[in-house]
């Protein structure tokens, strides 16, 4: 040995009569090699040290690992909803892991887990042999730290079966073993492997498999879990119940090998039936909605632009969950109680959605009356024609030209040409007002005086108004859209309405307020944005006028079913009583019920959205709704007067109907009823009356004067 050395250092020695060029000339092949082989080696170091030039998990994200639930959904107040993704896994402490299953697992898996510092030199050694005689890969030297680091940190670093995994699952094997104990290692390998059907862990299998939790499982049936990791799909007692039985039986054989059963607890856990539930278990999804499928929508945008892998998210959404709940039962109920009442065949459907006015934030969504994963969801993507409940939009833009509450218009009835035809568009049960106010047009939904304002103003200043308030959907300059003959979303007719209840500031929807990791770290976040849209003034006023709808008008369900709060709002019934709605609102929240069916036929002749749809408005409110928001007040350049409130003008002591109105100052009346005056003084009746018969009836009444007088002087004289 000393003389190869010594003949390898000469022949390395450059001869000083060679040139050093000619002498590198001469050596530069296996000068190469070394210097190939010495990066080679230095690469490999710098790869496993760093696991993949990816950075390796410290030892706080190790010690903070915890297998995936499938995130969290929580509402306004944190509590949660539901999942981001539904994972058919259970956490459990190792202490509620009984101890046959953790030796299970042990003499299956790794039989020398408690002795090996995360790698079995000698299961490597028994598996190398054995995979050179048999000249293929016939046994595996994958420890549980091993497997643990396969699912857990290394799942997305490499491609499966390749010589860099497996050699980055030993990197990680020994920081694992290096951070935690045994008994952590066990308890998270325990919840994170895969066991077939679609579960993770053995509480999950457990449910599945046997109906039970993990503490109640047998021997045997610790032995079935314990037989899954192998082959997960090949094992499953669901498909393959013989295949299933022959490899748990083996894995109590190993237990007994192992001294963790008697030979008659193996030989009794062996007779032991095998028997699974029909049912698989999924994890409780009873409170799973529309609003959360919507969320995980959101969710799924932000993790690709974001490039987030990971469902171990908590995203803190806008939603109340007990308006939500509340919601989702009115939807249901009023749905049922349509159908019942109407006899009309089955598929009526409902959509609802509430927000808050103030920021945008939507407090409940529901979009039909039976949840379905991944089903149509009508809030977001069913466009209906909302009849009535667009005509706010109209009288908005009347507030916005210089008219007011008190403005005259006339409730006959009324044609349009349109085209060659003409267009006679009728009010409800051909009712008619005659010469009346906006307000009171407004209140009793009359469709001739409508159409009379809008036309007055032109269908274009409409639609601006419309836009501007919220409305995006496409909308037709035709006079039919006075009365609604145009379609929206629920979303974003509910949206619109926001103006009217927050001083006049169009909001957009909020349904996520932020995203964060599973340590804390937020990842993205959303703020509320307003933009004006109309003036306070007029957003108050047009609130005064819809308010009298709930009083007075075709929105006084509300008010009959027991709502007694400040409230404005609208009804929509469209022809022939497909659609029918409700959109109200208080200070604080604005909420629109739809009901109807998805292929559009009528509800019923006398359908209508007072009677249908504002009952379920009154009970997601009364049951629900825990904000009150008293009442709006006035902004400043409004003054008050007290009206006729039949024509508009100041009224006086012999109106019989009057109210106080507000108006923008300066468009205040200044012209008295001439309707309602004083009446004649009337004559005494004795002076029509022969002059003997007044003469009595005058003596007559003066005796009884002084008779009271003196009866009165006896009561009062102490």
């Amino acid at each position: 040995m000393p003389s190869r050395l010594h003949q390898l250092r000469a022949r390395l020695r450059p001869d000083p009569r060679v040139p050093a060029r000619v002498w590198l000339r001469r050596q530069w092949a296996g000068l190469l090699g070394m210097a190939l082989l010495l990066a080679g080696v230095v690469t490999l170091d710098v790869w496993l040290a760093t696991c993949g030039f990816q950075s390796c998990p410290t030892g706080a994200e190790i010690r903070g690992f915890r297998p995936s639930e499938g995130g969290r959904i929580v509402d306004r107040r944190g509590q949660t909803l539901g999942r981001v993704r539904a994972v058919r896994r259970l956490n459990v402490p190792l202490s509620k892991v009984p101890l046959h299953v953790r030796q299970a697992f042990v003499a299956t898996e790794d039989r020398r887990f408690f002795d090996h510092n995360g790698v079995d030199w000698r299961g490597v050694v028994r598996a190398t042999a054995v995979n050179v005689r048999a000249l293929g890969v016939r046994e595996g030297f994958s420890t549980i730290t091993m497997q643990l680091a396969r699912n857990t940190f290394a799942v997305e670093r490499q491609g499966e079966r390749s010589m860099a995994r497996k050699l980055l699952e030993l990197r990680l094997s020994r920081l694992i073993e290096r951070t935690l104990t045994k008994e952590q290692i066990l308890e998270l390998y325990l919840n994170v492997i895969y066991l077939g059907n679609g579960v993770y862990g053995v509480e999950g299998a457990s449910r599945d498999l046997f109906g039970r939790g993990i503490e109640k499982v047998s021997v045997a049936q610790a032995a079935m879990l314990a037989a899954l990791p192998k082959g997960p799909s090949a094992y499953t007692p669901r498909r393959h119940p013989q295949r299933a039985i022959t490899r748990r039986n083996l894995v109590l054989a190993l237990m007994a090998r192992e001294g963790y059963l008697r030979p008659d607890q193996a030989r009794a856990a062996v007779a032991e039936r095998l028997v699974v539930p029909a049912n698989e278990w999924r994890p409780d999804a009873k409170d799973d909605s529309y609003a959360l499928d919507a969320v995980r929508a959101i969710v799924d945008s932000v993790r690709e632009v974001l490039g987030i892998e990971s469902n171990d998210l908590t995203v803190y959404t806008t939603l109340d969950v007990e308006a939500q709940r509340a919601a989702q039962r009115a939807v249901q109920r009023r749905a049922d109680a349509i159908e019942g009442a109407s006899k009309a065949r089955q598929g009526v459907e409902g959509a609802m959605v509430a927000i808050d006015p103030r920021t945008g934030d939507v407090r409940a969504l529901v979009g039909g009356r039976r949840y379905e994963r991944g089903n149509f969801n009508r809030v977001l993507r069913a466009r209906r024609q909302p009849g009535s409940a667009f005509k706010p939009f109209v009288y908005a833009a009347a507030l916005q030209a210089g008219m007011s509450p008190a403005t005259e218009v006339d409730d006959v009835p009324i044609e349009v040409a349109i085209g060659r035809t003409v267009w006679a568009p009728r009010n409800f049960d051909d009712e008619y007002l005659g010469h009346t106010t906006l307000r009171r047009a407004l209140t009793k939904s009359a469709n001739a005086a409508t159409v009379r304002v809008s036309r007055s103003l032109g269908e274009a200043k409409v639609i601006q108004t419309a836009r501007r308030n919220g409305i995006t959907s496409k909308l037709d300059p035709n006079p039919a859209i006075a009365l609604g003959a145009a379609e929206v979303t629920p979303l974003e007719l509910v949206s619109a309405y926001a103006p009217f209840a927050n001083g006049g500031f169009r909001v957009t929807p909020r349904l996520v307020t932020r995203i964060a990791s599973v340590d804390g770290a937020v990842l993205w976040t959303s703020e509320p944005q307003r933009a004006q849209a109309m003036d306070a003034r007029d957003a108050f006023l047009l609130t005064s006028m819809l308010k009298s709808v709930i009083e007075e008008g075709t929105g006084r369900a509300v008010r009959d079913y027991g709502v007694r709060d400040a409230m404005a709002g609208k009804t929509g019934t469209t022809n022939g009583g497909t659609d029918v709605w409700f959109v109200g609102y208080t200070p604080t929240v604005v909420a629109g019920f739809w009901f109807g069916y998805d292929e559009p036929r009528s509800l019923g002749r006398d359908a209508s959205g007072g009677r249908l749809a504002a009952p379920a408005w009154a009970e997601f409110y009364a049951n629900g709704w825990r904000e009150r928001g008293g009442d709006w007040k006035p902004p400043a350049g409004l003054v008050q007067r007290r009206i006729d409130a039949t024509n508009g003008l100041l009224a006086s002591e012999w109106c019989p109907w009057t109210r106080d109105e507000w108006f923008r100052a300066g468009t205040e009346p200044t012209d008295h009823c001439p309707e309602h005056l004083a009446p004649a003084e009337p004559e005494p009746v004795w002076q029509e009356l022969p002059p003997q018969i007044g003469e009595k009836v005058e003596e007559g009444a003066k005796k009884a004067g002084s008779k009271l007088k003196r009866a009165l002087g006896k009561i009062f004289r102490w």
